[in-house]
């Protein structure tokens, strides 16, 4: 049912990471090592609240994580965390798998409905993603952070003239679907180990691929 809702869309809004690309474990995996030097139960911790907020910008993360640490809080020190986690999952993310059945969704289904990107990895950084992967040309238009999703969604919605109720929004973390909510258009879960939490908190309509 959840994804006939998906294929009936005029628009769809997708989140990058565990949507399109299995790379949520990666990301989690390198803020652990990133903290691991300020002890093991630090980087526990960091790992576990980036599961728990999985859309949320790394430039909102970073603050969080330097004050556990008592590490400066300073914007040069946040950038220079953030070039150290870019460098370490550019690569991985490119490598890590395909969610099941989404590229042949994409490049199937890219002239039959509207397709915008909404994520919360780095402008730059998405776009060269996403060349590399060869798969920009199935995106009208990709957003990335700094811009919030909530901001880019409404965004998308004025600038390319959309009905909310014609469009639907797939993500796997909180903020895709406040995102969602605020600008009133349809959400499906795509459900993971890293969001049953979530899957119990809303009566989500929920997908695990795109079979």
């Amino acid at each position: 049912m959840s994804l006939d809702l998906f294929k009936r869309a005029e628009t769809i809004f997708w989140d990058f990471d565990g949507v399109i690309k299995e790379s949520v474990e990666i990301k989690s995996d390198a803020f652990e090592e990133l903290f691991f030097q300020f002890g093991e139960g630090i980087a526990t911790k960091v790992k576990r609240h980036h599961e728990e907020n999985g859309g949320m910008s790394r430039f909102d993360k970073f603050p969080i994580y330097l004050g556990w640490t008592e590490q400066s809080q300073t914007q040069k020190n946040i950038d220079r965390y953030a070039e150290k986690f870019s460098l370490l999952v550019k690569k991985k993310v490119m490598n890590s798998e395909w969610v099941v059945g989404v590229l042949d969704y994409l490049k199937n289904n890219c002239k039959r409905q509207q397709f915008f990107l909404v994520t919360a990895t780095p402008q730059k950084e998405i776009e060269d993603i996403i060349s590399s992967l060869k798969i920009k040309n199935l995106f009208k238009e990709i957003i990335g952070s700094p811009t919030k999703k909530e901001d880019g969604v409404r965004l998308l919605l004025d600038r390319y003239i959309i009905e909310p109720d014609q469009a639907v929004m797939v993500g796997d973390s909180s903020s895709d679907y406040r995102a969602a909510i605020e600008n009133k258009v349809p959400f499906i879960l795509r459900n993971t180990n890293l969001n049953k939490k979530l899957q119990s908190q809303f009566n989500f309509k929920m997908i695990t691929n795109f079979l």
